[in-house]
């Protein structure tokens, strides 16, 4: 009997929403006179909005007034909304949708655990929202990402046990969270940042249904 359960990040792993918060912020650093590259978005990955902002800002050597940077908080969430709004079932990442489906078949429960106040918005917008037993967003949780509070709310609304619990994630700082929670942890992408992790596979074409049994024996 499988007693096993799957907690997934949400962006990079199930959506690859990245690139919007990027062209959200590129388009801000150009609106305050500056170049935002992907190469610099690398430091935003797995960071608060608030956080992001001061990087940007001091990557553009830029000091603002707080009523101002909260202005700018606003307009950036705004635009990534924009973005998020036209999202489509297209925008799942490959193999997930299957993966999920083979999950719900065999009856093993899975959560969405996500730092994003937009993670319940993005689940529907893909039509993968009704699919989730439970779902913990940045709206539930008080501490980021490395700290395991995310995956151990998760854990709580599956009933299990932290040892019960596998979290699919794509960022070291989620990777570590996992870890720490006591859960096996499986990364998404480069084997050199996230070397930390339990498995690693280089996409999610790599979560193949073999390698889900696998993981649940």
């Amino acid at each position: 009997m499988n007693d096993k359960v799957f907690i997934f990040d949400l962006d990079g792993v199930i959506v690859d929403t990245a690139k919007y918060h990027y062209l959200a912020w590129r388009n801000l650093a150009n609106e305050l006179g500056f170049e935002f590259t992907e190469e610099q978005n690398e430091q935003l990955k797995g960071v608060s909005r608030v956080r992001s902002l001061e990087i940007l800002l001091s990557i553009g050597k830029i000091e603002l007034s707080e009523p101002k940077k909260q202005e700018l908080l606003k307009e950036k969430n705004e635009e990534y909304l924009e973005y998020v709004d036209k999202m489509t079932s297209d925008e799942i990442l490959p193999g997930i949708t299957n993966l999920l489906n083979f999950l719900e078949e065999s009856n093993i429960k899975f959560a969405l655990g996500s730092a994003s106040k937009n993670a319940p918005l993005i689940l529907k917008k893909v039509g993968l929202f009704e699919k989730f037993t439970a779902i913990v967003d940045g709206n539930d949780v008080s501490k980021a990402k490395p700290d395991p509070e995310v995956f151990i709310i998760a854990a709580k609304k599956l009933n299990k046990k932290s040892q019960e619990c596998i979290v699919i994630e794509d960022a070291l700082a989620g990777i570590q969270a996992a870890n720490t929670a006591g859960m096996t942890s499986v990364a998404i992408g480069d084997e050199k940042i996230l070397h930390e992790a339990d498995f690693i596979l280089a996409d999610t074409n790599k979560l193949t249904i073999d390698f889900v049994k696998k993981l649940i024996e």
